[in-house]
């Protein structure tokens, strides 16, 4: 049976608790990768808008 043991299935948990343990999972992996990509968006946004803010003091004079 030990053989063949695969074929007939078993816990998918422990397999995978054991044979991938310390791996990131795919899930995870795209989560973290969705929240590096959403903090790089809002940081470019921030960016961004300070550029314009100071160009808008230099334009208008509020730059004291």
């Amino acid at each position: 049976m030990g053989l063949l043991s695969w074929l007939v299935g078993g816990n998918d948990r422990q397999l995978a608790e054991t044979s991938y343990s310390g791996r990131e999972s795919a899930s995870d992996r795209a989560a973290r990768k969705r929240r590096e990509g959403h903090r790089k968006s809002i940081a470019r946004a921030a960016r961004k808008a300070e550029q314009w803010e100071q160009q808008d003091r230099k334009r208008f004079g509020g730059g004291r």
